[in-house]
């Protein structure tokens, strides 16, 4: 009888126990849910105005990082994905003069070229930032799920030809500045006084400022894809809440 009572006893408690630690699992599962739905909630409750913020946010910040990197010596200049050569119709020039031992005379072209990139790149930031400004809410909506580097690529195709006329005469400052006029004009009249050549003259400011603008698009979509990707970079509690 003892023995009887013992056991149930015991069959009790195992049960007690089994039934709790089911509880516990539960409400464990429970209150994950709860977080989940929160969490989503607070996603899907995002206005078109803090998306919007946050776009322009990660555009600036992108822009601030990108125009800090180029314009500093070398940004241009040794950085091989963004570094400014002769243009592809004075590729000729290039190899007839160096294969005339000229290379001091091109390389320092080039260089002065680059140079005046990084020189002007500083002046560029405010243009920039304005332009992401007057982006619309249609507009940022429109690429808020678009590629790795959506809101540089719009914003490049509807704002090279007013930043090309801003920028300009920007370049055109720094390539006197930074002698990249007269390198360049040494480099072409000691080309075009060589007997049977075509004469070749490239547009100076117009070649280098497209370039230098392309390279400031190519760090700006770095910074944009760091954001969409890296938590880290995500400096600001608006763009956690949008990107995250």
């Amino acid at each position: 009888m003892k023995k009887g009572i013992i056991i149930s006893i015991l069959l009790f408690f195992i049960a007690t126990t089994v039934n709790a630690q089911f509880w516990k699992t539960v409400k464990k599962a429970a209150e994950e849910t709860v977080e989940e739905v929160i969490e989503e909630n607070i996603t899907t409750e995002l206005t078109e105005e803090e998306v919007a913020k946050a776009l322009k946010e990660a555009l600036t910040i992108g822009i601030e990082k990108g125009v800090t990197r180029v314009s500093k010596p070398d940004g241009y200049f040794l950085d091989p994905e963004i570094k400014i050569p002769l243009p592809n119709e004075a590729k000729q020039v290039e190899e007839k003069l160096r294969m005339l031992g000229q290379d001091k005379m091109i390389d320092d072209a080039i260089e002065s070229l680059n140079r005046a990139a990084e020189d002007a790149a500083s002046g560029a930031k405010d243009l920039f930032v304005n332009a992401i400004k007057e982006m619309t809410l249609s507009d940022v909506m429109n690429i808020l799920n678009g590629n790795e580097d959506a809101a540089t690529r719009f914003l490049e195709s509807n704002t090279r030809t007013q930043l090309i006329e801003k920028f300009k005469p920007i370049i055109k400052v720094s390539l006197d500045k930074v002698d990249a006029t007269k390198y360049w004009n040494t480099v072409f009249s000691n080309y075009n006084k060589l007997p049977f050549v075509g004469k070749v003259n490239p547009d100076l400011d117009d070649y280098v400022t497209n370039k230098a603008i392309d390279g400031l698009f190519v760090q700006i979509a770095k910074e944009e894809k760091k954001i969409r990707e890296d938590p880290v970079a995500r400096v600001t509690d608006l763009l956690k809440k949008v990107f995250g």
